[in-house]
């Protein structure tokens, strides 16, 4: 049996470490799933190429672990490539109350699939169908409208403790982050809502 664990984050490059460390933690990445925001075009493909080229040595034997993972046909170095795997695989999609995203994972096909036959709260469908209580989802949509970064994981019931803890590192803490929402006056999520500015999202950063 498997359960999703969904996180929230205010920096993409917070959410991208997570990813990371979930592949070393043994979660291949087609259990993974990101959705940042792209508020003020900021995404570049050439980004990717360059994380997908850097050198992995986390043993600090000098040597890329993921040649070492490949002569042994296993390992870290199989770990790492598929992390790089995953972040290649980023592209940008367009979501109905949300905006341009960039993305990559289980849960863009249902998001995209939503978006293309105009339907509302892709993201939020593709949660609910994934076990999100449904009021989650509203504040998990809202937090990449104004700029955030979510991270899903479909991960072993029996295992959910050890993944639970590598993402819950630097994430947004929801409930504090649903009571100032609506603080200013938010409701739920709107798909007809403008999506963010580069600088609003600063701004909601910043707070």
């Amino acid at each position: 049996m498997t359960v999703t664990i969904t996180r929230l984050y205010d920096e993409y490059e917070t959410a991208i470490r997570v990813v990371r460390d979930l592949e070393m933690a043994g979660l291949t990445s087609g259990d993974i799933s990101i959705v940042a925001s792209n508020a003020g075009n900021w995404y570049k493909p050439s980004k990717i190429t360059k994380v997908k080229k850097a050198k992995v040595d986390r043993d600090g034997d000098g040597t890329d672990d993921r040649v070492e993972g490949a002569e042994a046909g296993a390992g870290i170095g199989a770990v790492a490539g598929g992390a790089a795997g995953l972040l290649a695989g980023l592209g940008m999609i367009a979501i109905p109350g949300i905006g341009p995203v960039v993305a990559a994972g289980w849960l863009v096909a249902t998001a995209a699939g939503a978006a293309a036959g105009g339907a509302a709260g892709g993201i939020i469908g593709g949660l609910t169908q994934a076990g999100v209580d449904d009021d989650e989802a509203d504040l998990y949509a809202e937090g990449v409208r104004r700029g955030g970064t979510l991270v899903t994981a479909r991960v072993p019931d029996m295992q959910r403790a050890k993944y639970e803890a590598i993402m819950d590192r630097n994430s947004v803490n929801i409930k504090q982050r649903e009571a100032m929402y609506k603080e200013t006056g938010w409701s739920g999520f709107d798909e007809a809502a403008p999506s963010y500015t580069a600088e609003q999202a600063r701004a909601e950063r910043s707070m």
